[in-house]
């Protein structure tokens, strides 16, 4: 009687432990929004509640395209420089006395990260350089092509319909919101229920047998930087349609915090394990984290400090998690 008690006890417990690995990242959330709900008094407002997702929408862009890439085995530290490009392309394009089309500025943007992004694909998929290498490289030449093309200076008067893509609202929802919104859905339907989608699971988590089973190792990993480039360009766009300039210098450090929004979704940074969904758990704790504490007037140096431990630790946890299995 006493060992089947202790059994149920044991199985009770590894239940509970199951269940804390893999949701404990939405109680650490609703915890966090609780703790900060109380601690300033307009946290929950509404104006505040837009202002964190409109300041999510652009990392959380970037986030769900490096979801792609860490779960097919890769990291892309390049995006903050390749979203700098694109916005620059998309501002050069609807300004002057006679402004492009604004679509047309947000295909150039798409387009040209997805460029960038090929490259990079080539570079680890074709020619096996290592991913923290490649987009490393990635990240100083798209800079520096981005301060060529702008002359290192700022890209202003940008049309009021381009403008729109990141300050308007639709039923009052700001714009950005609504693209980071389209492009998560999207990510989780390939991700969830498409062949491809279970082909990016299978090379991240072993690509010698995925190649064995027959799936184009390299038009994946190809495909998945490809992917991360052309979503940097979609953000780059909007973030220049939301500051009303095109700045060479946007971007920098946007690569920390897509990787730190990811890891702390608890994807894997060896690839083959995470999901979508919890990447947008982390991009909102990322987020709710940095405007409880500009709401409760801690020094942004603080911030980065926080950011960084939150890091760590995501990784140990990731670590601790692979050890165990």
């Amino acid at each position: 009687m006493v060992d089947l008690a202790q059994k149920s006890n044991d199985s009770r417990n590894a239940r509970i432990g199951r269940l804390l690995s893999r949701y404990g990242i939405v109680l650490a959330f609703v915890i966090l929004f609780v703790a900060l709900s109380l601690a300033h008094p307009n946290f929950l407002s509404t104006g505040n509640i837009t202002n964190v997702l409109r300041q999510v929408s652009i990392n959380g862009i970037l986030a769900v395209g490096m979801t792609f890439v860490i779960l097919s085995g890769g990291i892309d530290l390049s995006i903050g420089s390749i979203l700098a490009f694109a916005g620059i392309v998309a501002g050069m394009l609807v300004t002057g006395a006679d402004p492009g089309n604004p679509f047309l500025a947000v295909a150039a943007a798409i387009g040209v990260g997805a460029l960038f992004g090929a490259v990079n694909g080539v570079l680890v998929a074709r020619f096996k350089v290592t991913a923290f290498v490649a987009t490393l490289g990635m990240l100083s030449m798209a800079r520096g092509a981005t301060l060529l093309l702008s002359d290192g200076r700022p890209v202003p008067n940008l049309s009021p319909d381009f403008r729109w893509l990141g300050q308007g609202f639709v039923a009052g929802i700001p714009v950005p919101v609504i693209c980071f919104a389209l492009v998560f859905v999207l990510a989780w339907i390939v991700l969830r229920f498409t062949i491809y989608g279970r082909w990016i699971y299978a090379v991240g988590g072993n690509v010698r047998s995925a190649r064995t089973s027959g799936i184009p190792t390299r038009s994946v990993t190809f495909s998945a930087y490809a992917i991360m480039g052309a979503l940097a360009g979609f953000a780059g766009a909007i973030l220049t349609a939301r500051t009303t300039s095109a700045l060479p210098q946007a971007g920098l450090g946007y690569e920390l915090d897509a990787i730190a929004a990811v890891v702390i979704g608890g994807t894997s940074l060896v690839g083959g394990v995470g999901s979508v969904v919890f990447t947008l758990v982390g991009v909102l704790i990322i987020g709710v984290i940095g405007n409880g504490l500009d709401l409760l007037g801690v020094s942004s140096y603080y911030q980065q400090i926080v950011k960084g431990a939150i890091i760590v630790a995501a990784v140990l946890i990731d670590r601790s998690r692979h050890a165990q299995s």
